[in-house]
Formats: structure tokens, C-alpha cells, sequence
């Protein structure tokens, strides 16, 4: 694999020059900073093409008034890949009642309005405009949740297939090395783009093998007549992705929306070698200020992809599957002895896990292919879900007695349905794993609300709360356990806020993790907000309008003070 001497992948003509190169195969567009750190896609799926022996470049948050950023390393032999970033852009740039955010995480300096409205479609246009003919390819998880007819919540409307709007060629959903890769390789051989697992595009006719299974979602124009086809799209298309097999297709102005099946997630082994590659886990040294998003992940590590628990609202699990992919410990060991040899190593693992902390090592015994469960733990854990946390909390142990390693923390994500069913993951947690504070998602207490959102019930989490309290008293510690809370979620009422708040009041409780509900493209959440139904169609109330929705936000704000 070659980089550039200071072992970042090129960003300049120059830096491309210094590598003895005419040109690069391929170029990344992205609108998160250049931050050569695996959390980051552009970053990752660079160094991925780059071991496989193409040429990589990266044009980071450039301007979109006119293409000449884009078009600074000359054009790309093979490629544009696009992707907003991290994070869809109008939930990067707006705030739940569509204020413009002060911050940017991960922007240099934090500062606001360096990534476009519409990332995706910006920089395809950009793309394009510097690179006539030259193949365009959406990927993150902006292009993959609104690969099909979306509700946008920021233009309160539906909007077609992103792969429309921005003129691509070709979206890759969910986590794209296997299909990147097999788009670099089928480009270089001058091959057609059709049919790659983990794709969608654009045809005027189905052209799919005869034979395949065919998941047939309502055409754009029938849900435009009838929001409540919305719900059966979303669904459809989560189970088309969970179960692996089936192409899915939509109509739209006459033109067909074929979508693959999901590429195979990468297996045990693939991950320890992607993960392995030799990130510097610094940002680009052309930056002057910090990006705040390195400086919070810079020494945590990934332990593994994919998580079962389907909530309703979670964009990310919809991306990563529900499917489980874990890194083998050795891999885990080395990528944390690598840690403690950079320059800024203080000797603390800020945080080891995925979607979820704890289902490190999880798998499916059974059907995946016909399996219908939305969540493999809500209402309660499925009999096919294979699960040793106490082998989990024994590698993180071991992980922490590494040479150079002071501490190993789990900061977020422990689903505490789980953690309750395994005395020594829950011991680890309290004694050793936990610094301080523990910050946990029961988002609600309504048992209709939760329901609706595919969590575990209010005395899950207070029995977990117990258990946590008394775990960290035989340590000898005073520990915290901080709740993340989601008001205004579909079918939630004012009076649900209330007996939230009242819940909170008498554990002398101040929230400070309460996010109002966001319907992000793709979930079946947004479905429900914006249909107004549960997926079985029944009626919910909604909380629509904005002064509704800060109603609701308000309840709990009020009970702080």
C-alpha cells in the first residue's frame, strides 16, 4: 500500500507528485475532515482500496460554489466516490427544530458550515462538473438511508430516491468495502456495474437474473397518493436488508430503482486486516486547529459491526445490519499496543465496543433468511442469539493489563437487558470498565412508547439500575449511571412526558442527555411520525408541529429547575 510519506493518503497535486504518481485511481469526496483515523469512512475505505493496490486520494469538506477543490489532484482514472460523512448533513447542520447548529464536530475547530445541505447531492454535482463522464458513486449513511423514497424531515416532505437528485451512477449502502472494492475492479476491467451485492441504481428496465427473489416496494408516485405506503416501503426494505437475499425494487417516474442484496459483511478475519492497516490516527497535517470528532475518538477501538437490537429509530444499526461481525482478540490486543506508542497515549482506551458494547462475539444460530423479527432482543432475546459476555469481559481485562495500558473503559452503547443476564460482564462493568459514569439508553418509560421504539420495559432498567448501584458499592466506588431520553417520539403524549418526568423526580434525577425526537430518512420511526401509525397501521398520536414537539421537550426542562 502506498501513502504519502507522512503515511496519509494523498490530498493535493503535490502530495500526489512526491508518491511517483501520474495520477489516481480514485478519488474520495467527503464531508467530514481528512482525519486518518478508522472511525472515519473516507479514511477507511481509502486505506481498504489503497491495500488492494489502487491509488487513493481524498478531497475533504471542499468548497461546493465551483469544482476546482474537487478537481485539484487532475481526474481520476476509475472513479468519484461521495459521502456526506458521518452523518446525514441536515442532521449534522440543523438542530431538532431546524435551527443551523453552532459546531461541527468534525470540522477543524469545530466550526459550522464547512459540509453542504444535501451533502451527497452537492458533491455529485461537483463531481460531475469537474469530471465529465467520469463515474460518480454515492456511498455513507446519508446515500444509504434515503436510497429509496424518504420523508425528509427538514423540507417536511417525501423526496425520491437521493440516486435521482444527484445524478450518480451508482449508491452503495451500508458498509461499502466489499462493493467499493468490486466497483474499482469491475471499472478497471471495463466491466458493467449491475447487480453488485450492496448497490443501487437507476435503470429504464428491470434487468435483474431470472429467477432472483424480488422484494417489490410501493412506487414513489403511490406513496406520494397515500403516506401510509411509507410504512410498508420502510419495512420492507429493513427486511430485505436483515434477511439478506432478496433484490428490492421501486418505480419512480416510470424508471426502475433496483436495489441488490446487501454485500456480505466482512468476515472475523477481514476485519482484523482492515483494521490493521496502518492508520495514523492524527488529522491531515495541512489543518491549523483541532477536529473536536478526533480528539473524542482518537483512542477508543472497534471491536465489532452490527447490532441486534433493531430499535425503531437507529440509523445506524439499519447501516452497519443487525447481522454481527466481531475482531478476533489478538487483533484487538495489537491495534491497543499500537495505541500506546502514540504521541499523545495517556495510557486510557476511552472507550472498546460497536453500535452496541456489549455483543462482542454474538451470533445467529439460526434462519437469518427467513427470520422476522424486527429485533433479536425486544420482546426478549431471541433463542437463536448466541452471546458470551462473560468472555467479553474477560478479553477487556485482558486487554487492560496490556503493557503501557492504565485503563480500558466501555463509555456508551451497553444494552442493559443484556448486561443483566451475565453476573461477570455486569461485575466488570462496575468494577473496572466504568469510569465514573455509565451512560445508558432507556430513552423512555411509557410502556407504549417503548414498545414503539423496540427497547426493553422501565423495570429492565430499574432492575439494571439496582444491580449497577450495588456492583459499584462492592468495588467502592460511586458511580453514575447518565440515561439518554427521547421526548416527542411517535405516540408519545404529554402525559407520557409527564410520567417520565415525574420518574425522574424521584430519583432526584436532572436529565442532561434528552434529545428531541429527529426523523431521520429510512427508520421506521420516521415512518410512524410520518404516517401516524405503528407498523401494524394503527393510529398513534404524533407530536407533528413544532410547538408540539418542544412542548413535549419542555416537560422534562421544567422539571429541572
Amino acid at each position: 500500500m502506498t501513502v504519502q510519506p507522512d503515511g496519509f493518503l494523498p490530498t493535493s497535486r503535490e502530495e500526489v507528485a512526491a508518491l511517483g504518481w501520474d495520477r489516481i485511481d480514485v478519488l474520495l469526496v467527503t464531508g467530514d475532515a481528512y482525519v486518518d483515523h478508522p472511525a472515519f469512512g473516507a479514511a477507511l475505505l481509502g486505506r481498504w482500496l489503497a491495500s488492494h493496490g489502487f491509488r487513493v486520494g481524498v478531497v475533504a469538506q471542499p468548497r461546493w460554489d465551483r469544482p476546482d477543490e474537487v478537481a485539484r489532484m487532475g481526474r481520476p482514472r476509475l472513479l468519484v466516490g461521495v459521502t456526506a460523512g458521518a452523518l446525514d448533513s441536515m442532521l449534522a447542520g440543523h438542530t431538532a427544530f431546524r435551527a443551523k447548529r453552532r459546531a461541527d464536530a468534525y470540522a477543524p475547530g469545530g466550526r459550522p458550515g464547512l459540509r453542504p445541505d444535501r451533502a451527497s447531492i452537492v458533491y455529485a454535482n461537483l463531481a460531475r462538473q469537474a469530471f465529465p463522464g467520469l463515474p460518480v458513486v454515492l456511498g455513507g449513511i446519508e446515500a444509504s438511508l434515503r436510497r429509496i423514497t424518504h420523508y425528509d424531515f427538514w423540507s417536511d416532505r417525501l423526496r425520491r430516491s437521493i440516486l435521482l437528485d444527484a445524478k450518480a451512477d451508482l449508491l452503495l449502502y451500508g458498509m461499502a468495502e466489499r462493493a467499493l472494492l468490486e466497483t474499482a475492479r469491475r471499472l478497471e476491467r471495463g466491466e458493467p456495474l449491475d447487480g453488485i451485492p450492496g448497490s443501487a441504481r437507476i435503470s429504464s428496465r428491470r434487468d435483474i437474473s431470472a429467477g432472483a427473489e424480488l422484494v417489490e416496494l410501493p412506487s414513489h408516485e403511490a406513496i406520494l397518493e397515500d403516506r401510509s405506503l411509507l410504512m410498508d416501503a420502510t419495512l420492507a426494505l429493513e427486511r430485505q436488508v436483515h434477511q439478506g437475499r432478496a433484490w428490492a425494487v421501486q418505480e419512480v417516474g416510470g424508471r426502475q430503482l433496483l436495489i441488490a442484496p446487501p454485500a456480505a459483511p466482512l468476515a472475523p478475519g477481514e476485519l482484523d486486516t482492515l483494521y490493521a492497516l496502518p492508520f495514523t490516527r492524527r488529522a491531515h497535517p495541512s489543518y491549523r486547529e483541532p477536529i473536536p470528532a478526533e480528539e473524542m475518538i482518537r483512542f477508543s477501538v472497534t471491536s465489532h459491526r452490527g447490532c441486534a437490537g433493531g430499535c425503531s429509530f437507529c440509523s445506524l444499526a439499519l447501516h452497519q445490519g443487525r447481522a454481527i461481525r466481531s475482531r478476533s482478540q489478538s487483533s484487538l490486543a495489537a491495534e491497543i499496543a499500537a495505541l500506546t506508542r502514540h504521541g499523545a497515549w495517556r495510557g486510557s482506551v476511552s472507550d472498546v465496543g460497536g453500535p452496541s458494547a456489549n455483543m462482542w462475539g454474538a451470533r445467529c444460530l439460526g434462519a437469518r433468511e427467513t427470520c422476522e423479527r424486527p429485533s433479536c432482543l425486544v420482546p426478549g432475546r431471541c433463542q437463536h442469539l448466541d452471546l458470551d459476555q462473560a468472555a467479553l469481559a474477560a478479553l477487556l481485562r485482558r486487554l487492560a493489563h496490556l503493557p503501557g495500558v492504565k485503563h480500558v473503559r466501555v463509555a456508551s452503547g451497553v444494552r442493559h437487558d443484556l448486561a443483566l443476564e451475565s453476573p461477570a460482564y455486569l461485575e466488570a462493568l462496575c468494577g473496572e470498565l466504568t469510569g465514573g459514569q455509565l451512560k445508558l439508553a432507556p430513552e423512555h418509560t411509557a410502556p407504549r412508547v417503548l414498545r414503539l421504539m423496540r427497547k426493553p420495559g422501565l423495570d429492565v432498567f430499574e432492575r439494571f439500575l439496582d444491580r449497577f448501584q450495588r456492583g459499584s458499592e462492592r468495588a467502592g466506588k460511586r458511580q453514575y449511571v447518565v440515561p439518554y431520553l427521547i421526548s416527542a417520539f411517535p405516540g408519545c403524549t404529554d402525559r407520557d412526558m409527564e410520567q417520565l418526568a415525574r420518574w425522574l423526580a424521584r430519583r432526584g434525577w436532572r436529565p442532561r442527555q434528552v434529545q428531541c425526537f429527529v426523523p431521520t430518512p429510512g427508520t421506521v420511526a420516521t415512518a410512524m411520525y410520518f404516517c401516524g401509525t405503528d407498523p401494524e397501521g394503527r393510529a398513534i398520536p404524533v407530536a407533528r408541529t413544532d410547538a408540539e414537539r418542544l412542548r413535549q421537550h419542555r416537560i422534562l426542562s421544567r422539571r429541572k429547575s
